[in-house]
């Protein structure tokens, strides 16, 4: 019996990719043969990164993953997987209050996708429970030290744009 090929979509912001991310990235990476890597265009947020410089970013960043796909989507997260015909959504969970929104999301894409669409949430490693993107955001706008928080070739990045 030939062994059905397992991909999964880790979909998001990256706004900006930071080492909390990539950590996600790595480790589910290894729990599936294919890991899509979707950065959500949400015209709702003012962005820091365009769609196209924040995929970039992650292929720059996951270029050592080689089973690691980066791409974009626009609307809702299920129809993109309904079109990729992916099932299952890969989140982060850095604290109970993510588990809380996190939860009412997967349960809402369950629902809207017919119950096709399952969330697996992995608990952050406990040296990123405290990043999030917003705060590399506010931290840059300060000037203050983001270079333990992102990537080092990203920390340029931001500081590049806080600098125009």
């Amino acid at each position: 019996m030939r062994e059905l090929m397992k991909k999964a979509i880790y979909p998001g912001s990256f706004d900006p990719m930071t080492l909390g991310h990539l950590d996600i990235m790595r480790r589910a990476s290894k729990m599936f043969d294919e890991l899509i890597v979707a950065v959500a265009n949400n015209p709702q947020k003012s962005a820091l990164f365009s769609v196209s410089e924040r995929v970039k970013i992650l292929e720059t960043a996951t270029q050592g993953l080689p089973n690691i796909v980066i791409d974009s989507y626009d609307g809702l997260l299920i129809d993109y997987c309904r079109e990729k015909d992916l099932s299952i959504v890969v989140r982060g969970l850095r604290a109970i209050t993510d588990f809380e929104f996190e939860l009412q999301l997967a349960q809402t894409n369950r629902m809207l996708s017919d119950e096709k669409l399952d969330t697996i949430f992995l608990t952050t490693s406990l040296e990123y429970s405290y990043l999030s993107s917003s705060s590399v955001k506010e931290i840059a706008t300060f000037g203050g030290d983001v270079t333990k928080l992102v990537p080092g070739f990203v920390a340029d990045l931001v500081y590049e744009k806080f600098r125009k």
